[in-house]
């Protein structure tokens, strides 16, 4: 893909103008909430713990924003780093409300093999990366029998290949997309389109009501939320698309819109997948750190899903990072 420099100047990191249009935009909305929330505030038009609520998941959202585009604005280190961290730190909420925090020789495999495979996309190997998701299985698998415990082995294995699927080879494809010059108005769409599709399940579920969608799994999901935020997610995706991948063979009404279609099935499957988790083991968030939202689990989900179907979609018409250099450290 055409673009920026390997490893953009911050002078140059603006360049894109998707990039700016992305930023604008979003911030603008986050601008537009708040008076929305004052108003509210001001005429007493919805209920104090709505409000409550709105303010929480404001103030969040403006530590989040500066946090999840910071990174990728700053350059490709600095971006693969930011989703090491975020790997890192959804497995950590993971392991302690699984239960798997208890066993360490699993959770030592699982670590490693989420560094390995961030440390795969820093090196731009891609042979590497991906032969890592069956070869940390395989280490998952056999890490805790010498422990001699056959007591819980499945339970225990599975809970680490699956956290390992989804926080370390699901999470990291992010961070590999960051090889291409022209990365950043790709991150930058899919984090702002995940963002977007919890906002209009939200505004729709809240305006239309109707049936539940999965009551025993998302009691306050509805069939009219979801399928608002599929036709939301999908046409920006599309339109946002249209400009990123102009004069590419992915530039075609109906693969934008099925890319579209993608990021929006894949955003709200990642956020009722952690649900199905949460309603197993009996809880409500996967951990306090962010107000109005629960855990940094609980707002990343829907990524978890979305970067590897975006990854691959998109490779498969463009690629990643083709012609830039490969084993930047290992230097093969």
């Amino acid at each position: 893909m055409a673009g920026e420099p390997f490893i953009a100047p911050i002078g140059v990191m603006l360049a894109s103008p998707v990039t700016i249009w992305i930023v604008a935009a979003v911030f603008a909305v986050v601008a537009g909430a708040a008076l929305v929330i004052a108003g509210l505030s001001l005429t007493g038009a919805a209920a104090p713990a709505m409000r409550r609520e709105l303010r929480l998941r404001l103030l969040s959202w403006c530590w989040l924003l500066p946090l999840m585009f910071g990174p990728v604005l700053a350059g490709r280190v600095w971006t693969i780093a930011a989703v090491t961290a975020l790997g890192l730190l959804c497995f950590r909420e993971y392991a302690r409300a699984t239960g798997l925090f208890r066993d360490w020789v699993i959770i030592g495999a699982v670590l490693l093999g989420v560094l390995a495979v961030n440390f795969a996309a820093l090196d731009h190997w891609y042979g590497f990366f991906v032969a890592l998701w069956p070869l940390t299985v395989g280490v998952i698998a056999i890490a805790s029998i010498p422990v001699d415990r056959p007591a819980g082995y499945i339970q225990r294995t599975a809970l680490g290949v699956f956290g390992y699927m989804l926080f370390g080879a699901g999470l990291a494809h992010l961070g590999y997309m960051a090889n291409d010059p022209g990365y950043r108005p790709i991150l930058l769409m899919l984090m702002a389109t995940v963002a977007l599709s919890d906002v209009a399940a939200f505004t729709f579920g809240k305006l239309i009501g109707g049936p539940k969608l999965l009551p025993a799994t998302s009691p306050n999901k509805s069939v009219a939320g979801a399928l608002g935020a599929l036709a939301t997610t999908t046409a920006v995706v599309a339109f946002l698309a249209a400009a990123v991948f102009q004069g590419t063979n992915m530039d075609k009404p109906h693969w934008l819109v099925c890319f579209g279609l993608i990021v929006g099935i894949a955003a709200q499957a990642g956020d009722l997948m952690l649900s199905s988790i949460k309603r197993d083991i009996g809880i409500k968030d996967m951990g306090v750190t962010l107000p109005g939202h629960g855990g940094v689990l609980d707002r990343f989900n829907s990524l978890l899903l979305v970067a590897p179907a975006a990854f691959h979609f998109i490779g498969y018409f463009v690629g990643f990072g083709l012609q830039q250099p490969t084993r930047l450290i290992t230097g093969g």
